[in-house]
């Protein structure tokens, strides 16, 4: 599917459903809220780096103390932000034309900072809102973005003897026993782990990605935070069905924590990707993987803020491998990688691109997945509103009978399949993201009210605040219809670019080894 929108859904009073639209953006686009709502924030001297961390993740006891330190946590970077905002009022006041816009941005860049280090420090589910901020581009300047990138993979790291700890709890030894090598200093640190380099014993280059201790109690807090929604929305709007999806989302993050689920993920996605040739997943190690450590086959590769600076040619293709790989997923395995942000991609030359990070993988039945086929073939192949607004309603998205035009339902939906209408060569522009953000969280037009996303859907609503984002900071060209054509099963279209004749062959060997159409 593409995109359907909002919040959870029910034919109530029109401010009731206005409160249910705004329940669903917060859950499925947290990360542009939450900055607008932190986007108050100040920086202030205080403990260093490590011990703020050690503060905020590594503390063991009760939830309820754990909850209460990071909601606090919360709470006073945003009283920072509002002190740094009110000093700085007369300046403000005073400057006019571009010193006032200077001034702005000196204080956004400074509010940055803040939530880089804060969250940072804090991981977790608050991290993961902020990694989501750095890529969605809705009103943030370039140099508040590449601040708030460090959140993608450059956090501040826990220790080494943490680490190593960590280590021998799992597998029984220290690193240094367990492998040949081992580098003690992080190559990656994120949200809920960080990732170390290690030769194994029989000459494999390794990544292992060891989980925080005592992030599963750091997460568990920021979920029953999250419950405070819940109260206010049901307050606000007592008909709407919040509860599903707070536990979509409350499922998806806690299975996070179970590596030897992420394992088996990324397991699937290797077998099926094997020979693939843009597509690149690390190969598990087994034996060397367990609840709160996976170790993987060591990839290389540069970084997206690399990618941007390289010729659009090579933006252009390494954005095709990204497109293939989330649709050919989706429509060919049944799953989604519902985190893909700009740190889980390493790009190569030709257009390859390795991704990682499997932990947040949504699984879909065939029962779930034909909804999603006959809204794109309604809409784009075979152009029949009404059939695409009957869709739409069998699948939950949109309200049975709502007291609207089938040509205004198509209208506020148009942007989520703005792409894969027509044919043709189409560039990705950073404001075609915004749009589709700000469309997401239109909560005033008549045909958000009548419109929701069922509670297998909304992981699958990344493509809308993920996806469309990473495509529009490369700017990316191409003909996204002929593209889409190849991969939808209802089509099966011929390859339309050399990197689809390339897939074709694949399949076709993949097809033969496997027996599997």
């Amino acid at each position: 599917m593409r995109q359907s929108r909002r919040g959870p859904g029910a034919a109530t009073s029109a401010p009731a459903r206005r409160g249910r639209l705004r329940a669903a953006a917060a859950i499925g686009g947290g990360a542009v809220l939450a900055w607008l709502g932190l986007a108050t924030l100040r920086r202030r001297s205080g403990p260093a780096r490590g011990q703020h961390k050690l503060d905020l993740v590594t503390v063991r006891g009760t939830i309820g103390p754990v909850r209460l330190q990071r909601g606090l946590a919360a709470l006073q970077l945003v009283a920072r932000g509002g002190a740094r905002y009110a000093g700085s009022a007369p300046r403000l006041f005073a400057a006019a034309g571009e010193q006032r816009q200077q001034l702005r941005q000196d204080l956004a860049l400074e509010t940055a900072e803040d939530v880089a280090q804060t969250l940072g420090a804090m991981k977790g589910v608050l991290m993961k809102i902020g990694q989501m901020a750095s890529y969605v581009d809705e009103g943030l300047s370039p140099s508040v973005r590449r601040t708030l990138s460090r959140l993608q993979d450059s956090v501040p790291p826990m220790s080494a003897e943490l680490a190593a700890g960590m280590v021998e709890q799992e597998l029984g030894q220290p690193p240094e026993r367990i492998f040949a090598e081992w580098d003690p200093e992080p190559i990656a640190a994120a949200s809920i782990g960080q990732v170390h380099r290690a030769i194994t014993k029989d000459g494999r280059a390794v990544a292992v990605k060891v989980q925080y201790p005592g992030i599963a109690e750091a997460i568990a807090a920021d979920l029953d935070n999250v419950a405070l929604l819940r109260r206010m929305l049901r307050i606000t709007a007592p008909a709407q069905d919040v509860d599903a999806l707070l536990a979509e989302l409350r499922d998806r993050v806690l299975e996070e924590l179970d590596y030897r689920r992420e394992a088996t993920n990324q397991t699937l996605f290797a077998d099926f990707y094997d020979g693939h040739p843009t597509i690149c997943v690390p190969r598990v190690i087994g034996e060397l993987s367990t609840r709160r450590l996976v170790t993987s086959e060591l990839a290389a590769g540069s970084r997206f803020a690399e990618l941007a600076g390289m010729s659009q040619h090579e933006r252009d293709i390494a954005a095709e491998t990204i497109y293939r790989f989330v649709f050919r997923s989706l429509y060919g395995l049944h799953a989604f990688n519902g985190d893909p942000h700009p740190g889980n991609y390493l790009f190569h030359s030709d257009g390859k691109v390795t991704f990682l990070d499997f932990g947040l993988v949504k699984h879909f039945s065939d029962e779930e997945l034909h909804p999603l086929m006959q809204m794109a073939r309604n809409l784009c192949v075979r152009n029949d509103p009404e059939e695409f607004r009957r869709s739409m309603e069998m699948a939950g998205f949109l309200v049975p009978g709502a007291p609207l035009s089938t040509e205004a339902v198509v209208e506020h939906l148009a942007v989520f399949y703005a792409t894969i209408r027509e044919p043709g060569p189409l560039m990705i522009k950073p404001d075609y993201s915004s749009a589709v953000v700000r469309r997401f969280f239109d909560v005033r037009s008549p045909v958000a009210e009548y419109v929701s996303i069922p509670r297998s859907y909304v992981v699958l609503q990344r493509i809308n605040l993920g996806l469309f984002a990473v495509l529009g900071e490369l700017s990316a060209t191409r003909d996204w219809r002929s593209i889409a054509e190849e991969i939808w099963p209802f089509v099966q279209g011929p390859p339309s670019t050399p990197m689809g004749e390339a897939e074709r062959a694949w399949l076709a060997r993949r097809r033969t080894a496997t027996g599997v159409r």
